[in-house]
């Protein structure tokens, strides 16, 4: 996407009020790792590492708008129990302001997931058994109603979970088109017509499927699935389908529109739909038309499936990806990858770290790289800074600079990360990553690294490895050959 209409979606998202009306579901992640059979069934036995407790559902709505820059209200319903608590107090913690019904007689929906060394095994949903009350109904449609006036957008984000009942719906939209609101619907189960009224309905294709009975599997059928719907609705602007890797498709008055994604390595599309319906209100709000805010959407959702979990993007994580790839690069985003490594720790998964040049991306370091992924879960590359190349090589070198080979390098499936640093060694960033692997080419031993940081991954019980290189391959020999051609 251009960066110079991303950046000024960004700016004007700041302070951006956004209402969101939903389920509200806690999510609840349960990490280990499975290295045994039970005794009482032949089922893997989860040995737990670490909880981890989230606002999801409508929730991850919140959640997406705080991190992208806006102020964001969320109105929904909770049980009297400690699982609504817990949901309200991290409402308070993401900076969103509370506007619940507390329901003495449905408990709070919860999701809970077990994951076993960054696979899940097994999720568990507990969902209320019954609608909302008439009482309850009425104390939610009122909350609609005295937050609607100050919003600058709405989303309606259906989880199934009860609370957008037709009888909500219907009201949402009817105080909607009273103060002159735009209603943008993430929306879940049968019957879109529910949702007349919208400005926008954004369904996935899996969603468009069971809708229409046409599978979305190219522009041809998506836009005969997108017709079809669009030619039930009433007084609906737009219908909008997420696909993942191809983008997003657009059908509305003036016919289909598609934007494409760029290709991601995606880890994780949880929430990836909670992105999607985010950066569209938001731009929609900060005045992008359709195109431009589609755009914005396919970009931040392609972000957020690059991490792990159900996770969100910043205004940074998103100008920068615009700007130079995907990956991250430069002294500036040590810390930012700080956070990452750990991240991914909490979710028992392996990091591995590398370091070298790269100078002319050749066969023997795609082995390489595949051969070091293959002890991880993760790999980082250390890449030499220009300076530190020209150092240790000599002048005229590097062939190409930073920017170029980190570019290169992001393009492999085998990479997972790659930060730039200037010392001639990689002690310093193995300090900070504390990688549980470090891993060299063959032509190094044991011995020859520790004084480049192989001493300070032992201190902490991490593991050196050695990886077998490609006889013949490497920089300097193909510049050799060349020159040698030339002369």
């Amino acid at each position: 996407m251009d960066i110079t209409t991303l950046s000024g979606i960004l700016e004007q998202a700041k302070g951006l009020r956004v209402l969101c009306v939903g389920d509200v579901v806690l999510d609840r992640f349960v990490y280990g790792s499975t290295h045994r059979v039970s005794r009482e069934a032949p089922v893997p036995v989860l040995d737990e590492n670490a909880v981890e407790l989230m606002l999801g559902g409508a929730g991850n709505v919140i959640r997406n708008l705080r991190a992208l820059g806006a102020d964001a209200t969320l109105v929904s319903v909770i049980g009297d129990d400690a699982e609504g608590r817990d949901v309200a107090d991290r409402l308070h913690t993401e900076g969103a302001v509370n506007s619940i019904v507390i329901a003495s007689d449905r408990p709070t929906p919860v999701k809970t997931r077990f994951v076993s060394n960054g696979h899940q095994m097994l999720c568990v949903d507990r969902n209320p058994k019954s609608g909302l009350s008439d009482t309850i109904a009425a104390a939610l449609l009122e909350k609609i109603r005295l937050e609607i006036a100050s919003a600058d957008i709405v989303i309606l984000s259906d989880y199934g979970r009860g609370v957008v009942s037709p009888a909500i719906s219907n009201g949402l939209m009817r105080l909607a088109r009273e103060a002159g609101k735009r209603v943008c619907v993430d929306p879940r189960g049968r019957d879109f017509s529910r949702y007349n009224g919208a400005f926008l309905i954004k369904p996935n294709a899996l969603e468009l499927f069971e809708e229409c009975g046409i599978d979305p599997a190219d522009d041809e059928s998506t836009a005969a699935g997108l017709e079809t719907v669009y030619g039930g609705l009433d007084d609906v602007s737009h219908l909008i389908v997420t696909r993942g890797s191809r983008g997003m498709s657009l059908y509305g008055e003036r016919g289909v529109m598609h934007v494409r994604a760029q290709p991601r390595q995606v880890y994780d599309v949880s929430g990836a739909g909670d992105t999607a319906i985010s950066m569209l209100a938001i731009a929609l709000a900060a005045g992008a038309d359709l195109r431009s805010a589609m755009e914005a959407a396919v970009h931040a959702s392609g972000e957020v499936v690059t991490k792990v979990g159900t996770a969100t993007v910043s205004p940074d994580d998103l100008l920068v990806a615009a700007s130079a790839g995907r990956h991250k690069t430069g002294h500036d985003s040590l810390a930012q990858l700080v956070e990452t490594v750990a991240r991914w720790r909490a979710h028992g998964l392996k990091v591995g770290l590398t370091n070298g040049c790269f100078d002319i991306l050749h066969a023997g370091h795609v082995s390489y790289l595949e051969k070091a992924r293959a002890h991880c879960d993760r790999l980082i590359i250390g890449l030499n800074s220009d300076a530190s190349v020209r150092r240790l090589k000599g002048e005229g070198r590097p062939v190409n600079n930073a920017d170029a080979r980190a570019s290169v390098l992001s393009a492999l499936a085998a990479v997972d990360q790659i930060v730039v640093f200037d010392e001639d060694t990689p002690s310093g960033l193995i300090e900070a990553l504390r990688p549980d692997v470090y891993l060299k080419g063959a032509d190094y031993t044991v011995e020859d690294l520790l004084p480049l940081g192989g001493s300070i991954v032992r201190s902490y019980g991490g593991e050196i490895r050695l990886i077998p290189l490609v006889e013949g391959q490497s920089t300097t020999g193909l510049l050799q050959r060349l020159a040698d051609q030339q002369s």
